[in-house]
């Protein structure tokens, strides 16, 4: 009897600590993030302001979104997203990116996107369950370059700001209709369990993180000279 329920102990714990596991889309995601992070920090002419980097209140990175159509397309990403709380940045939760677009496009090409959340509205706007940019929250397209003296009135006062980076060069991008919702399924697969995307973004929640994290966050909390060294 005593051995069995050791037995059943052992088979429970170890489907615990599997669950617990992130997938290796989500891992992937997370590592992707760190390194967009890390060369958008690092690039010296197109990066994103130290000024304007200073004043974000959060980041969502999406690595890699798809854009593929034949006369009718649309843009699709997945992404994470990270909060400043009073103890430094938020562990990540995840999020999606859809946008639809019509045209003559052919082909297919794939871009890394970063929204920059610069003030309280735009935190409030982020944590909604549907947000259209540039409908629910005002977007604008950010500045680049390490100064960020050439900042626009509508640039300085946007709840988000919008990058993206192909053929490895960082430039301001409009994502005006693009939809964010939440990841729910996502962010239950990577912690091993349902989590509140808003308390761990406002610093609420505080939860374990998996290893996995540890680039991001030091991709995050690293200046443009650590980033660079990396």
């Amino acid at each position: 009897m005593r051995r069995g329920f050791i037995v059943l102990t052992l088979v429970l714990a170890g489907a615990s600590a599997a669950a617990a596991a992130p997938s290796k889309d989500e891992a992937r995601r997370i590592r992707d993030a760190a390194s967009v992070i890390r060369e958008l920090r690092s690039a010296p002419d197109s990066g994103i302001p130290e000024s304007i980097w200073d004043r974000a209140r959060c980041v969502a990175i999406m690595p890699g979104v798809k854009k593929a159509a034949f006369v009718f397309g649309g843009e699709y990403g997945k992404g994470v997203v990270s909060c400043r709380t009073s103890e430094g940045w938020s562990a990540p939760v995840f999020l999606n990116l859809e946008k639809g677009s019509f045209g003559a496009q052919i082909g297919a090409e794939s871009t890394d996107v970063v929204l920059l959340v610069m003030n309280e509205r735009g935190i409030d706007r982020l944590l909604q369950d549907k947000v259209t940019l540039g409908a629910d929250a005002s977007l604008a397209a950010g500045p680049v370059g390490r100064s960020g003296a050439a900042a626009t009135d509508a640039q300085l006062t946007a709840e988000m700001l919008s990058y993206s980076r192909a053929r490895g060069l960082f430039a301001g991008i409009d994502l005006s209709g693009g939809v964010l919702r939440p990841d729910k399924s996502g962010n239950e697969g990577f912690y091993g369990h349902a989590v509140s995307d808003r308390d761990i973004l406002r610093g609420k929640e505080r939860i374990a993180m998996p290893p996995v994290t540890r680039s991001l966050m030091s991709a995050l909390n690293g200046g443009p000279a650590r980033s660079a060294a990396k």
